[in-house]
């Protein structure tokens, strides 16, 4: 699509809409207040409160920030205080997820749903090659499910919600808390962080995650990638996530890309060089992740190239880089502008205490 034309559909409603978009409208829309407009009196103009805070301009955004990221909790928190009050259609129960069938004859197990059905812990929803549908837990989000697709969802512990996507495409708009939903595949498991994407899966095992609002995490034994919103990730069975890249990279990078990540060990030395001559101050984000992926050697050229274009902060150095310190990993990270890694981090913790509980259970 003509990038002009998408401005201009996003700035007054004129030029060619991007489906992505509208779709999200659609998804959003259903929040919107519908009654009447309110009267107000007119009120005098005033200087914006962030004005008259005692301190510099650097403090000051500081405090804007804190601000919206309030208002964003408060805003999950009225989806989530709203679903409670709008339980499920009478027949389903709070484990399953509802089911409305969009085209064709989707299926649950062996029952096709000719409106709407539930999809219960351990069931599959099927779709063919006319069949689409969607899915939706109030308390979670809502999920569009593309022809020729198999979905599971997965019986879960605690809090989690768990989907599997065996093969076949899945559009996915969250509202639960970040790491509270993921969805398996073959080759990877997406864990949600507060995010709209696309998730598609081949006959092969091997995926392809594209992320449009906020940031998905992608992991396989601890092997981790984090796909924020313009980016995407590819994944292969028994290799797990590949490493990150925004859409509009070069084509050459993105290339050497699936070469160092997928390719004959032989293909590894050329991608990395081609990686490192194309990569874009934008393009900080795959630099960072290669730093962990690249060998000792090469990671030397790697923090060079990250350094020059975006300067780490003051507490990390090249040695500790180098040594691949967790600490000093996670502040350059956050110099990249895509996100707190922290909630990420929170994630994991939450994870390694859940599963130690269970194989303690087990024993």
């Amino acid at each position: 699509m003509d990038r002009k034309e998408n401005s201009k559909y996003l700035w007054d409603g004129s030029g060619e809409p991007d489906p992505e978009i509208q779709r999200l409208e659609s998804v959003l829309g259903k929040l919107a207040y519908s009654g009447a407009r309110p009267g107000f009196p007119d009120i005098v103009p005033a200087a914006p409160w962030w004005s008259v805070l005692p301190f510099g301009w650097p403090m000051r955004l500081a405090a804007v920030s804190a601000v919206m990221a309030v208002a964003a909790l408060v805003a999950v928190w009225f989806v989530i205080h709203r679903s409670k009050q709008n339980p499920a259609p009478s027949g389903s129960t709070a484990s399953e997820w509802q089911v409305a069938r969009l085209a064709g004859a989707p299926r649950v197990g062996n029952t096709a749903i000719e409106n709407q059905g539930g999809l219960g812990p351990g069931q599959t929803l099927v779709t063919d090659n006319r069949s689409r549908a969607e899915i939706t837990a109030d308390e979670v989000g809502e999920i569009e499910v593309d022809p020729d697709t198999r979905l599971r969802l997965v019986p879960s512990r605690g809090e989690r919600k768990r989907l599997a996507l065996d093969r076949g495409v899945i559009h996915a708009f969250i509202w639960s808390p970040p790491g509270e939903f993921m969805v398996d595949t073959p080759s990877a498991t997406a864990v949600d962080m507060g995010c709209a994407y696309t998730l598609q899966v081949d006959d092969s095992g091997a995926g392809l995650l594209r992320t449009t609002l906020g940031w998905v995490g992608f992991r396989l034994d601890g092997h981790d990638a984090f796909i924020p919103a313009g980016a995407v990730c590819a994944t292969r069975p028994g290799i797990g996530p590949g490493t990150p890249c925004f859409e509009d990279a070069s084509p050459a990078l993105r290339a050497a890309l699936t070469a160092f990540d997928f390719g004959p060990a032989d293909q590894r030395a050329p991608a990395l060089d081609t990686i490192l001559a194309q990569a874009r101050k934008r393009d900080a984000l795959t630099l960072w992740h290669l730093l962990a992926r690249v060998d000792a050697n090469d990671r030397g050229r790697v923090y060079d190239r990250l350094a020059k274009l975006v300067p780490p902060p003051h507490a990390v150095t090249r040695d500790g880089i180098l040594r691949l310190d967790p600490t000093m990993l996670d502040l350059w990270w956050n110099e990249l502008g895509l996100g707190d890694v922290s909630l990420w981090r929170t994630f994991e913790r939450s994870w390694s205490e859940s599963d130690s509980q269970s194989r303690g259970k087990a024993r």
